[in-house]
């Protein structure tokens, strides 16, 4: 498992920041029990190895006017490996596609897209997505409301995961 290189500090470390990444690292070493010089080895250490890819802020698209969010699921023709990152890299130059997953069944990406409106989203759909080399099918799903959406992985369930490990 690729959690079992962590230790339970290195854990608490990733737990913390995943939750405020904002605090200093004087915050976190007091959080996790430990001091300030070695927290500080441990963070960069963590970042040097992947387990943290960036730190950012978690802004609110609606209060800056993307009032649209649309999930689409994009079927292909082929899914020859160049096609899939063909699409991929299509997806990634897209600004109003935040997300792009390639999916197993019916469908083979799923992207999370925001506009400012509707007609936007729509010109996006029709003159870029649909138009796009390879694409076979598309099936939008407007969100109506959101009731959860939390960043990164649910640690407490790592850690009972851990604590079950002989």
């Amino acid at each position: 498992m690729p959690g079992a290189r962590l230790d339970p500090i290195d854990r608490h470390i990733l737990a913390e920041l995943q939750a405020d990444g904002r605090m200093t690292n004087v915050e976190l070493a007091r959080r996790v029990g430990i001091s300030a010089p070695p927290c500080l080895r441990r963070v960069r250490t963590l970042e040097e190895q992947g387990f943290i890819r960036g730190y950012h802020a978690d802004v609110d698209p609606r209060k800056l006017g993307f009032e649209v969010k649309v999930f689409a699921m994009v079927g292909l023709h082929s899914q020859a490996e160049a096609d899939l990152v063909a699409f991929e890299n299509r997806c990634r130059a897209w600004p109003l596609v935040r997300e792009c997953h390639m999916l197993n069944g019916e469908i083979d990406f799923i992207l999370k897209c925001v506009a400012p409106d509707l007609s936007s989203f729509q010109r996006f759909l029709t003159e870029d997505l649909t138009a796009a080399e390879n694409v076979a099918s598309v099936k939008t799903s407007l969100v109506i409301r959101g009731a959860k959406q939390a960043p990164g992985v649910p640690f407490d369930v790592l850690e009972e995961r851990m604590a079950q490990q002989p």
